[in-house]
């Protein structure tokens, strides 16, 4: 090991050290909160793939993410299983082709492609639209789905490639004069063991995976949804190790800025149906996320479902509880959050669901810089297709609904 090496893993140990003295001291009340819940990245597929699912791509398809209950428990178990089982009834089957009354009304609800974000020519979505030309769900899907710029998720650790990768969709979206929106998502101890487990090895590895995804950033405006769930779901650490991620976190939001000063860099605040707004907004405090150096502000409802207004409301209070400079913003993911989130608290592939407002950055809301798709529809949760792929019966019946 080199000596520069040797003093940089010296100094991020160090850096975490002090981070949890500090988190000792400032550690407030607990909150009784939800258990909650990310589920999982398919690590491989194989080639028994039917006309309905679609190859996942090198580096685009988002992870099968476990909505939590759409409104917290008064006191959630010690037993409840912090990756819900997934239901196993069988999907509904589509009409191929919908009538003219539900047409029109699903076409007043979609607006224009936005014309400064950026749509990645990589994704699953795309490859079904290419080969299914003659499906009966094709002018749906491709129009309502297909054409929307949707996040890219890194979502594998891969450093030898990364930096490649992510150049890759950043300098598209440079050449076309649009925003990508990219999730790094290889966070030591992701999902807590869930179904999402993985990420890097340990938190030297991750920051050095993060320098290697900083310097795929170019120099052009780009969006980052930092590491989804990796502060909402921060409770099932300990307080030492929950506070080495933040300091990890934190120095994440550090280094991308610093990379590229044009990066919005955006932490994580679960959504309206999970942490308190001031237990959300104090973990988020301790990992960078009201510092202007690292962020620009928070988002939620990544592959949820709860409303638009809710989480308007919900980030708007987190803002509020987080302090930091007025400048400080909040996204919101709105792919699939039309209707809501169910009742009854189903995370998987729940029927009903449909496209919420498409993709924008002129959201015409005070403090809310986006509505973002970051989590593709159609893109199984694992219950109408493998988890992971995407689905053409599901991403129909969520855009014709």
């Amino acid at each position: 090991m080199s000596g520069l090496r040797a003093q940089r893993l010296a100094a991020r140990r160090a850096e975490r050290r002090r981070a949890v003295r500090r988190g000792a001291m400032v550690v407030a009340a607990s909150v009784v909160v939800a258990a909650g819940a990310v589920a999982g990245v398919l690590s491989a597929f194989d080639d028994r793939r039917g006309p309905d699912q679609a190859r996942r791509p090198e580096v685009s398809a988002s992870p099968r993410m476990a909505p939590l209950p759409a409104m917290p428990s008064a006191s959630p178990s010690a037993t409840e299983s912090a990756s819900p089982t997934p239901v196993t009834s069988a999907p509904r089957t589509p009409s191929p082709t919908p009538s003219p009354s539900r047409t029109r009304k699903t076409r007043e609800r979609i607006t224009s492609v936005s014309p400064r974000l950026y749509r990645h020519p990589a994704s699953q979505v795309l490859d079904w639209v290419r080969a299914h030309s003659g499906d009966p769900r094709h002018a749906v899907i491709a129009s309502r789905i297909a054409d929307q710029p949707a996040a890219v998720w890194f979502a594998d650790y891969s450093p030898d490639t990364l930096t490649a990768r992510v150049a890759a969709v950043t300098s598209g979206g440079a050449a076309q004069g649009r925003v990508p929106v990219l999730v790094p998502y290889a966070i030591p101890g992701r999902d807590c063991g869930g179904y999402s487990q993985g990420g890097a090895p340990d938190l030297d590895a991750y920051d050095a995976w993060i320098d290697r995804f900083a310097d795929g950033l170019g120099s052009g405006e780009v969006i980052v949804v930092l590491e989804p769930d990796s502060v909402a779901q921060a409770e099932c650490l300990p307080a030492g190790e929950r506070a080495d991620r933040f300091a990890s976190l934190a120095r994440a939001g550090r280094v991308l800025k610093t990379a590229n000063p044009r990066a919005r860099v955006y932490f994580d605040a679960g959504h309206s149906g999970w942490n308190a707004p001031g237990q959300q907004a104090a973990w988020l405090r301790q990992a960078g996320a009201a510092s202007p150096e690292a962020s620009d502000g928070i988002f939620s409802n990544v592959s949820n479902f709860h409303t638009t207004a809710d989480e308007v409301a919900y980030d708007r209070r987190v803002l509020d509880a987080l302090g930091g400079p007025a400048s400080l913003g909040a996204v919101i993911d709105t792919s699939r959050n039309g209707n809501g989130a169910p009742p009854d608290g189903t995370w998987c592939d729940p029927a009903g669901r449909k496209l919420g407002r498409t993709p924008t950055l002129s959201t015409g809301e005070d403090r809310i810089d986006a509505y973002l798709w970051v989590k593709l529809p159609g893109e199984s949760d694992g219950c109408k297709g493998r988890p992971g792929t995407f689905t053409a019966s599901y991403a129909y019946d969520l855009a014709s609904s």
